[in-house]
């Protein structure tokens, strides 16, 4: 075995992954350190991940690997894969192509909770659904 895999085993078996197989993994931007997006990943994931340097998630509504920007194009590259002090969290530090967020933003965390609670969008959309899926 080449010693990529054998790294990834050592991965694979430092991540505690909760009862149904999935670990958070919180993606940011290397460059800038913004904070994109969370997503869940399983082993598979993360194995095809640390492979091949293009994020994988695991969708837990469709129950299937989902690689990033595999229908919009918003591909992330894997620059750097951390695991947090309890071995329980991943931090990705990407370098994002176009938009992280399903909803044409930069970042899934555009909503802004006020003091008096009210939310306010505090990130524009900058590409159209449309575009991003040919709907």
């Amino acid at each position: 075995m080449s010693k990529v895999v054998s790294k990834t085993s050592g991965a694979l078996a430092a991540i505690r992954f909760d009862d149904n197989g999935l670990v958070p993994a919180i993606a940011q931007r290397h460059d800038t350190g913004e904070v994109l997006m969370l997503a869940w990943m399983n082993r598979d994931a993360v194995a095809e991940t640390l492979a091949t340097n293009r994020v994988c998630y695991w969708s837990r509504s469709r129950q299937q690997l989902w690689r990033k920007g595999e229908r919009s194009g918003q591909i992330q590259r894997l620059v750097e894969m951390r695991l947090d002090c309890d071995n329980d969290a991943l931090l990705l530090r990407v370098e994002q192509t176009g938009v992280a967020c399903h909803t044409g933003r930069r970042s899934c965390f555009y909503q802004q909770i006020q003091g008096d609670g009210e939310i306010r969008e505090v990130l524009p959309v900058e590409v159209d659904l449309g575009a991003l899926y040919g709907d």
